[in-house]
Formats: structure tokens, sequence, C-alpha cells
């Protein structure tokens, strides 16, 4: 129910994303589990479940649901994940500056860009863009696991820096998705 022994809801936005869905504090996230307990809490403080409550039980069981949505929403993503882990630890990521990023990112940034301006706008341009994204894809899965071994061993400056080239695989990756649907005439 929405409500404990104490008549609280069992959760609140004084619990971190990772209390309010009983996982570890971890970068290293099962998804399934995850899907699995989002949906089970997700059962039990729908608000439907309180229709005929107190207004302030409908009340809490929105505001319930609404933090669950957004706790589950950040730890499903990996770099949702990250930032919220950052977070935590009182690591800012929405100020960035060139330190952040090391010139050998900065200039895989400007090569991998590049690579995507000179391909032609048609469909012989579609194995090209596999190939990168097959390319982009490790270098997202080598950022986590960079980021996920810094945060384990509270090397924060590593992670930040971590953080930011899995955002930026990420951008890369939704934008070639985008310029393959606009290829492919979806």
């Amino acid at each position: 129910s929405l409500q404990g022994a104490s008549a609280r809801p069992v959760f609140s936005s004084d619990n971190n994303f990772f209390e309010i869905l009983s996982i570890p504090v971890s970068f290293q996230v099962n998804l399934s589990e995850l899907a699995a307990v989002y949906r089970t809490l997700q059962a039990e403080v729908h608000p439907d479940r309180f229709a005929r409550g107190s207004e302030q039980e409908r009340l809490r069981a929105i505001q319930a649901t609404s933090l669950l949505n957004e706790a589950y929403d950040t730890l499903r993503v990996p770099t949702r994940r990250a930032a919220y882990l950052l977070s935590l630890a009182g690591i800012d990521v929405t100020q960035v500056n060139q330190a952040d990023l090391s010139p050998q990112l900065l200039m895989e940034q400007i090569e991998l860009r590049e690579q995507l301006e000179e391909l032609p706008r048609d469909e012989s341009a579609l194995a090209e863009l596999e190939s990168l994204r097959t390319g982009i894809e490790t270098r997202q899965l080598q950022s986590q696991e960079r980021f996920g071994r810094a945060l384990e061993t509270r090397h924060l400056d590593q992670a930040r820096q971590s953080y930011y080239e899995m955002q930026y695989f990420a951008k890369l990756a939704t934008e070639i998705d985008s310029l393959e649907e606009d290829l492919l005439g979806y």
C-alpha cells in the first residue's frame, strides 16, 4: 500500500532513486530486475488504487507515481544514471569546461563529425553509417566500463570525464539513427 505502518508513503523525495527502486547504489544495474521492481511499485502506488481515498491519499499517490517514474527513467538509461550518481557524489555535470574534455576526445569528435558530414545523402551511405554505429557502440561500452570503475574506486574526476564521453557517444549514436531514418525515408 501507499502507506506504511507510520502512515507515511513507502518512499518520498527524501529517498534517492536507488532507494526508491530498492536496488544497490551502483552504475551496474540489472535492467530486467529494475523493470520488474518498477512495475511492482507502479502497481502499488498507482493513483487509480486510491480513487476512493481521501484527497490527501490521492495526492500522495500522484506524487509517489511521479517520483517513481522519474527514478525509473533516470536509472534505466546509462548516461542519466551516470549523471545522477555523480550528482549524489556532489558533482554538477551541467557545468562543463574544456579541461573536463580530453584532447583525444575532442579530436575524435572532430574526426567523427567530419566523417558524418562527408557521407553522401543517399542509401549508399547506409553501410558506412552501420560501421560508424558499431564503432560508436563499442566506444560507448568502453566509456561506461571506465565510468563504473572510476566511480567504484572514487576517482570522481575520471568518472566525470567518462560521463562526458558517454554523453557524447550517446548523442552521436542518436544523430546516426536520425540520419539513417532520413536516408530510409522514415
